[in-house]
């Protein structure tokens, strides 16, 4: 976030809006009721601003919120290690859903006779935010994944660009005086406390920022990361801490758009080398009874990142990913795959890899597996190794996780 596509979050952020929309309270929803899921399946995106132009990213501007997108989330992954070599995995994601097209946020709200309202609360505001929070404590073979939501109104959840923070209650992404980023979360059993130092310029994907994910006009997001991040800090672990180091990588992606006809699901991959590279792809899988039964929607991409900052597109044809082991959840009965064989023939990379840990599923408000993943091979001749955050949905469930 993942950690990624833009679409409409649907089983994640559907639920949110849903439970926003109806709650007339403030107070924080840890257990939103999937029954509302059906209310908001028809979903009408007029009046959203949707991502049309190639180049239109800016910084420092495009590192705060787009309300006049239907959905947006800043997705934070790593992978770090003590001293010892203890190794943990991380991911700390925020959502930001909008409730009405911008022309409909008038500020005034209605009563529930639907008469306007003179003084609108506080309260009443068109957006809601989301964030999940885990940690991979692969010595140990645990996971701790959390959920939260709330509503972007009376400071509870918010985002800005200037000086850039991203927050929901006490979970948050702020950026420092130093320039580097603060990352904070704090769960009942785990923590994260972590500074994360760019050490490259944003990586725009796709046509200048512009990723498109269908044929459809405007079906696309704008879609940047930042990646080979310097992270320091803790973890914090049933009351203990851990001084910790590695790898960052960070998505932020914002959209008015939705998955073609016939798509199930994506596999998204970042990965961390050791050469100082990076690589991202996704690929969006389809029930193979639309788009002439070919399993890979033609919308899949990706981009490789060489480590002086410069990068090269990839089109679906570009890479071959081959499926080596699967596993499966005692929870939700989903089949992930578990095992990876990436090929760019012209980079003449190969690598393979396997998750740190095999359950990195979240159960939330849907069900899909993220988690940190290693990978070892070669491109151009030379050895390489890596880590990184693969996303899996729509195995346990249709659409789930970020996209």
């Amino acid at each position: 976030m993942l950690r990624k596509i833009v679409i409409t979050l649907l089983s994640i952020l559907i639920v949110a809006a849903g439970y926003f929309w109806w709650r007339s309270a403030g107070a924080r929803a840890d257990e939103p009721s999937a029954s509302l899921i059906p209310l908001l399946a028809d979903e009408d995106t007029a009046g959203y601003t949707r991502a049309t132009e190639a180049g239109a990213v800016v910084f420092p501007r495009d590192l705060g919120p787009h309300d006049d997108y239907l959905t947006e989330w800043w997705y934070y992954t790593g992978n770090l290690e003590t001293e010892d070599g203890r190794p943990f995995g991380f991911q700390l994601t925020f959502f930001r859903r909008a409730l009405s097209p911008p022309a409909e946020d008038q500020g005034t709200g209605l009563e529930n006779d639907g008469s306007p309202i003179d003084k609108p609360s506080p309260w009443r505001t068109n957006q809601v935010y989301l964030a999940h929070f885990t940690i991979s404590d692969i010595e140990d073979g645990s996971f701790y994944p959390s959920e939260r939501f709330s509503r972007g109104a009376v400071g509870l959840s918010g985002a800005q660009a200037q000086p850039y923070r991203v927050w929901l209650e006490d979970w948050f992404a702020e950026e420092q005086a130093d320039g580097r980023v603060r990352l904070v979360a704090i769960s009942e059993d785990v923590s994260l406390d972590l500074l994360l130092k760019e050490t490259l310029p944003p990586i725009s994907h796709g046509d200048g920022g512009l990723s498109l994910k269908g044929p459809e006009p405007g079906n696309a997001s704008y879609y940047y990361s930042i990646i080979q991040q310097q992270a320091s800090g803790k973890v914090g672990l049933q009351g203990v801490d851990y001084a910790v180091s590695g790898l960052a990588w960070m998505d932020h992606e914002y959209s008015t758009s939705a998955l073609s006809p016939g798509a199930i699901g994506w596999d998204w991959f970042s990965l961390q080398l050791d050469d100082g590279s990076g690589l991202m792809f996704f690929q969006i899988r389809r029930d193979g009874q639309s788009g002439g039964g070919d399993p890979i929607d033609p919308a899949s991409g990706g981009t490789f990142v060489y480590p002086d900052g410069s990068t090269k597109t990839l089109a679906n044809e570009d890479w071959q990913l081959e499926v080596l082991d699967h596993w499966t959840s005692p929870r939700s009965g989903a089949k992930y795959p578990a095992g990876w064989r990436i090929t760019v023939p012209e980079l003449d990379l190969e690598l393979t890899g396997r998750p740190l840990l095999a359950d990195q599923e979240l159960n939330v408000s849907t069900t899909y597996w993220e988690g940190a993943s290693a990978f070892e091979g070669h491109r151009e001749g030379q050895p390489i190794t890596g880590r990184g955050y693969v996303e899996l949905t729509g195995y346990a469930e249709e659409f789930g996780g970020r996209l």
